[in-house]
């Protein structure tokens, strides 16, 4: 086994190797980088390569035997492919049916997710800039399914508060404020101040109403006395499921780091216990596949904690895998790549109590916030070319018909941001830390959505 998994370990290095080879050729040459350039370039990436892409035998262990045979080899084959690229539309900025996306292919768990047949340079799309759409990993998506199909009825109950309690980048918070009623406040809370940061402007470009950002650790919602109706905690994990996304989380994997996450899991579940009403939801979920910050900690709630969980239905074909925990068949949901389409991914979904729902929330020390909420002022239309400007932050020159003072600059009929026209210039407006950095413009926009 041992040596089986060596081998394969091989292939999936030559195979990196080769991808990101291609993929450094695709993007040097946009800069016209000289050949000597590129050619260290391609060296320190093999090297690279070499030192962070093979699977720890500690993993390789560990994994077969939870997985089996089967499942395992299915799981390393996923690493001769490239990942899955995929997207989520916004539903209140891009209307159903009046818009499509271009070689797009439906995420069978999420009526908004496509999967794209290639990846295209993100970056140069002002409409993602817009909040159009966001760039998802399709199982995350799951939780579009989940919240739309479960047994529980979440949505037929009048949830008033939701807490996304480690929410960075904004994934999952900008889909489940997609999903809530407008009335629900949900606050996306991240405890890192950096990616807090981060998590601030996603929301703030998907432009949803009732959605706060916090830097907060989950003790001081505790501290705090804050309940809520649904509490989603994407918790902090060992990344075991996105080996083949992140090549870079392989060097940071160890047994030790196993440890320390499943701790740490229980103590964020223990203090979002606190805060959930009776009987208020609770979304699990990790990136990883081990049992022990999976299938245990969910054991441990039912024991511990007097979780209830709660099943959905799913469909054959999406070939999602059960409890891998020998003697525990409580409905869990695991996405493993080779076998479903997408990374890895492990979601429950616990209810506290009988049922009975308890309305607690206390949120008076949060001014109802609406991302909507911007005064009303002229617009001005851009090209391609302008837009890419302003998202550099770079001064425009607006047409003379345009007002002065402030004005909302759009590309396609999106808002991107405002400028402050004084006439011989337009002076950007544009968030400083939000900016374009590269100064390479494409030729022509290439659109990942097209009006149809």
């Amino acid at each position: 086994c041992v040596v089986v998994a060596r081998v394969s370990s091989m292939m999936i290095v030559k195979r990196y190797c080769f991808i990101l080879f291609v993929r450094s050729l695709n993007f040097f040459c946009l800069f016209d980088v000289s050949v000597v350039n590129l050619v260290a370039k391609v060296q320190n990436i093999f090297y690279f390569c070499k030192q962070i892409m093979q699977l720890p035998e500690d993993f390789v262990r560990e994994t077969r035997r939870i997985m089996g045979d089967e499942r395992f080899g299915c799981y390393l084959k996923a690493f001769e492919e490239e990942p899955p690229v995929s997207i989520r539309l916004n539903p209140r900025k891009v209307e159903r049916g009046a818009w499509s996306v271009e070689h797009g292919e439906p995420v069978p768990w999420c009526n908004d997710g496509y999967y794209l047949s290639h990846r295209p340079n993100f970056t140069m799309d002002p409409l993602l800039h817009a909040g159009c759409y966001y760039v998802q990993e399709a199982a995350s998506m799951f939780l579009w399914w989940v919240i739309a199909h479960a047994e529980h009825n979440m949505l037929n109950t009048k949830l008033s508060s939701a807490l996304d309690m480690c929410a960075a980048p904004g994934g999952k918070s900008t889909l489940l404020r997609s999903m809530l009623p407008d009335e629900c406040l949900l606050i996306s809370n991240e405890p890192i101040a950096k990616r807090a940061s981060i998590l601030e402007e996603n929301v703030t470009k998907w432009g949803y109403p009732n959605h706060l950002v916090t830097c907060q650790y989950p003790r001081d919602f505790v501290k705090k006395k804050q309940h809520f109706d649904l509490i989603l905690c994407d918790v902090p994990c060992s990344g075991e499921g996105m080996f083949r996304k992140d090549p870079a989380t392989i060097g940071e994997w160890s047994l030790q780091q196993v440890e320390k996450c499943w701790q740490l899991q229980r103590d964020i579940v223990r203090d979002a216990w606190h805060c959930l009403n009776d009987g208020g939801i609770l979304i699990y979920s990790t990136c990883t596949f081990n049992i022990k910050e999976n299938e245990e900690n969910i054991r441990w709630m039912t024991e511990e904690l007097g979780a209830e969980v709660l099943p959905v239905t799913t469909k054959p074909e999406w070939h999602i895998t059960g409890s891998l925990l020998e003697g525990f068949n409580a409905p869990v949901y695991r996405f493993i790549p080779g076998i479903t389409r997408g990374e890895g991914l492990f979601m429950a979904i616990l209810r506290k109590g009988d049922g009975s729902h308890s309305n607690k929330s206390s949120h008076s020390n949060y001014n109802n916030h609406s991302n909507d909420s911007s005064p009303i002022t002229p617009t001005a239309p851009l090209t391609y070319q302008e837009a890419i400007s302003y998202l550099r932050r770079e001064a425009l020159h607006l047409s003379d018909d345009i007002p002065r003072g402030v004005v909302t600059v759009t590309f396609q009929g999106f808002p991107l941001g405002q400028v402050k026209n004084i006439g011989s210039r337009a002076n950007n407006l544009y968030p400083k830390e939000w900016r374009i950095k590269t100064t390479h413009t494409p030729t022509e926009y290439e659109p990942i959505l097209r009006k149809k």
